[in-house]
This record gives C-alpha cells, structure tokens and sequence, in this order.
C-alpha cells in the first residue's frame, strides 16, 4: 500500500517537477545572456543590482523582443540580406555547415509545408517489417535515384526526444500507410517518447 501511494504520488508531480525544471534551464540560459546586459544598464543609470527574478523577467521580455525584432526584420528586404549573408557564412564553417543546414531545411519544411512535406503523417514499417512507427512524408519522386522511383514515397522518421535528428528513407506506396492526426500531435508523440497519444480527428 505504501510502494502504490509512493508510486502514485511520484506519477503525479513527475510532470510538474519535469515541467517547473525545464522553466528553471531556461530561465538559466536566458539570465546567463542578459546577465551582464542588465549589470551594464543597472551600473549606467545608478540602481541596485536586480535580483533573481528580475533578471528573470527582464531576460525573458528582452528575447520575446529580440524574437519580435528578428521576425519582423526578416519581413523587410534588408533583413533578408542579412540572414542570408549569416546562412552564408554558417554553411561555410566546417562541422558546422552539416548541423546548421539540416535543422534549418527541415524547420523550413515544417514551417512553409511546400510541396506537402511535413503535412502528411503516416505510419511505416520501421526499422523492419515487423515494426511500425509515424512518419512523414516529404517527396513522391524517387525515379531519380532507383529504377522503381515512381512507385515510391519519401518518408522522413524523427527519432525521440529530438524530432530534428531522423532517417529519410524510401518506401514502396504500399507500404505507406496515412494517418489522421495533424503533424503538431505526430511531433508530440514523438518527443514524448510515444507516451502523449494523439487523438484523430473527427
């Protein structure tokens, strides 16, 4: 009775404790950015040094506007420039390029869903016949790199937690299988470790 109670309880706060420690990493992360930032303002107009979580929220206001400035300067001609003189310079750096480049391609691929990638989510043989697991599809032309390319799909399969890291394989149509559920919920599953279950939709 005691070991169920525990284990019910632990159950209980896991997703809380999971929670309030990922708030707590980037509240971190962010107070180490603005740290100094803030010291440097602090010293400049003579007050006090701010506490914990004033830095906090500081930090967390100065990247909602450094997230809204970015946004709105890729919006304009000049800021487009910008970023791509900085995509330039990214994919130019050894062991930098390959990292950068693939989380960029498929973070554009999610976000605009050209062509359908990203759009459709199914469910394939992985990593055997005897297996199965959610993917998405990504291409229908495969003509350019085997004989039977025209009856065969691109399916990208994210690997848990990190969705960003996966397989691009190319599978008989046949043996691809569609699923209704939106990508968002496929992406949950995933980075849930298959534990949120998705719900189709009505």
């Amino acid at each position: 009775m005691i070991r169920k109670r525990l284990l019910a309880g632990l159950f209980s706060l896991l997703p809380l404790g999971i929670t309030v420690w990922f708030l707590s990493a980037v509240f971190q992360l962010l107070i180490g950015i603005f740290h100094r930032p803030l010291l440097w303002l602090a010293r400049l107009f003579g007050i006090p040094e701010p506490g914990y979580w004033q830095q906090a929220v500081f930090s967390i206001l100065a990247m909602a506007c450094l997230l809204f400035a970015v946004g709105a300067l890729v919006q304009n001609f000049i800021g487009r420039r910008i970023f791509s003189w900085l995509d330039a310079l990214m994919m130019n750096v050894p062991g930098v390029k390959s990292v950068y480049g693939a989380t960029k391609q498929i973070m554009s691929a999610v976000q605009s869903g050209k062509d359908g990638s990203f759009k459709e989510v199914v469910v394939v043989p992985w990593p055997n016949s005897d297996s199965k697991t959610i993917g998405f599809v990504t291409h229908r032309e495969c003509a350019w790199a085997v004989k039977d390319g025209s009856s065969r799909v691109v399916v990208y399969i994210p690997t848990s937690p990190i969705p960003t890291s996966g397989y691009v394989v190319m599978l008989d149509e046949s043996a691809v299988q569609s699923l209704d559920i939106t990508p968002e919920q496929a992406l949950t599953w995933v980075v849930s470790g298959g534990a949120v279950i998705p719900h189709q939709k009505k």
